[in-house]
């Protein structure tokens, strides 16, 4: 009897134990994975290379030096300030739908300092954009984004749409992921 009672507390205890020990093991080899080393500069140099060596590096890298992918690079460098600043930018609503073929979710063309952009919101719920439903063609408004980006496919650079405001009035704000940065 007393050998049994023995038995069934050792017996729990070594699950136990195992366990607890297997899962240490398991913590310890998804660390050791999840943490990569950032690439030197040598590198990142040689990773673009290898990449601009490819048919869609070769492709980029002739729009790039295209008189469209020179316009639009232009432009973007022309709003990199206030971007960077995260600052307000003064913008006129030219058109309600982004063009053709475009796959950025929901967002409209504007003009900045005689330019022209997409502004991009990406492919959130249509209540996040509610009120942005009620822009119309020529209306004044103010942005302020982190981020411009281009693409050989678009003739115009994409604005990160992160703040909009029309008549002192926000009209989007973007919310900042949870958890992120």
């Amino acid at each position: 009897m007393m050998k049994k009672t023995i038995y069934a507390l050792i017996l729990p205890l070594a699950v136990v134990g195992g366990l607890v020990f297997a899962n240490g093991e398991i913590k310890n080899e998804t660390s050791k994975k999840s943490t990569p080393r950032p690439l030197s500069a040598a590198e990142t140099k040689a990773e673009r290379e290898k990449w601009e060596a490819t048919p869609e590096g070769i492709k980029y890298k002739k729009w790039e030096a295209s008189p469209e992918g020179k316009k639009v690079l232009a432009s973007a460098a022309k709003i990199g300030k206030p971007i960077s600043a995260f600052t307000s930018m003064e913008a006129v609503v030219t058109a309600l739908s982004l063009p053709p073929g475009s796959r950025l979710g929901f967002g409209v063309m504007v003009r900045i300092n005689g330019d022209d952009y997409i502004l991009g919101f990406g492919t959130e719920t249509s209540k996040e954009y509610q009120q942005l439903q009620s822009l119309k063609v020529n209306d004044k408004i103010i942005i302020r984004s982190h981020s411009v980006s281009w693409a050989p496919k678009y003739s115009y650079p994409i604005v990160s749409g992160d703040y909009v405001e029309r008549d002192r009035k926000i009209m989007y704000k973007r919310v900042p992921h949870k958890g992120g940065c």
